[in-house]
């Protein structure tokens, strides 16, 4: 997806380096990643992304490559395990993948999807897949075949209580695409260079998620372990449509919290203690736990071991 590489793509056209953008524009069947995944190279030979998982990047990392010496942009079809004879060991995935790999736009265009990235409404990046393989935003049409690809906001996580589980938390939630706002009335936390990248908010949080416009595919983490912090949260928090509320916490403190809760509506939407079963104990361990079940309920999946269940490994 553009967003995944995005940030690797601005940055080296911001040091003036030529960029060569390889899409997965269709494919015939299952496979690793989504139709709309990207991989970009830099003339200074660093690359980031990947359109298949692997199987198949080495050779768009070449054709890429090619590009950037002066070959002709093009769409290119390939398919995983495809030199290999009938005997030999191979991925399953074999689906034919249609990869445009063509110079990343002007300057002008890198800067406003990265603006458009960084929105609250959702906005569509139309690239022509004829020469010259133009790029623009929005519905503006373009001549010949397009492929569409709608970039929504990226879901809000908030983390109440900027404490060492909300440090390791937010890069974490930065890079499975969530912005991170972190709200903590205590001035000695909220501290920018705690959270770097992260928006913090020195305030109390019944004071900042009502005006946060919380929705479906938004979610609340609360951190702080101290009642007086987290118990108005979680009230404000039940206020909102956030898709996910959890709270840091042992069962016996949590079986205490819902006493003090009793009657708030919707104390059923409260995940306590929050995170999926993985054992951990260091702060990072359970941010990763926190994060893993964040992603599984808005994925609408129950956060199992894969092996042990029958479905698809990705969602819809």
């Amino acid at each position: 997806m553009l967003r995944e590489v995005w940030p690797f793509v601005a940055a080296e056209r911001g040091a003036g380096r030529r960029v060569v953008l390889a899409r997965l524009v269709a494919r015939s069947g299952p496979g690793a990643r989504p139709v709309g995944a990207a991989l970009a190279v830099s003339e200074s030979g660093a690359w980031a992304g990947s359109v298949s998982g692997g199987c198949v990047d080495g050779d768009v990392l070449a054709v890429a490559r090619a590009v950037l010496d002066g070959a002709a942009p093009r769409t290119v079809r390939c398919s995983a395990g495809g030199d290999r004879m009938p005997w030999e060991a191979g991925p399953s995935c074999r689906s034919l993948l249609q990869v445009l790999v063509a110079p990343a736009p002007e300057d002008g265009t890198v800067v406003a999807v990265s603006e458009a990235l960084e929105g609250v409404v959702p906005v569509t990046v139309r690239t022509s897949l004829d020469p010259p393989y133009a790029m623009v935003l929005g519905e503006d049409p373009l001549p010949g075949r397009t492929f569409d690809e709608v970039l929504d906001p990226r879901p809000l996580l908030v983390l109440v209580g900027a404490t060492d589980v909300a440090t390791a938390l937010a890069p974490l939630a930065d890079a499975v695409g969530r912005r991170v706002v972190v709200v903590d009335p205590r001035p000695d936390f909220a501290q920018p260079q705690r959270v770097p990248g992260s928006e913090v908010r020195c305030a109390w949080p019944q004071q900042v998620l009502p005006s946060l416009g919380l929705q479906e595919r938004d979610a609340v983490l609360v951190l702080t372990h101290d009642a007086k912090i987290d118990d108005p949260a979680l009230r404000a928090a039940l206020g909102t449509a956030a898709g996910h509320i959890g709270v840091l916490g042992s069962r016996a403190t949590h079986a205490e919290r819902l006493s003090r809760l009793a009657g708030a509506p919707g104390l059923g939407r409260i995940s306590g203690p929050a995170g999926l079963d993985l054992g951990g104990s260091t702060a990072a361990e359970v941010a990763l736990s926190m994060l893993a079940e964040v992603v599984a309920v808005a994925h609408g999946r129950g956060g199992e071991r894969l092996s042990a269940t029958m479905g698809p490994v990705q969602a819809a």
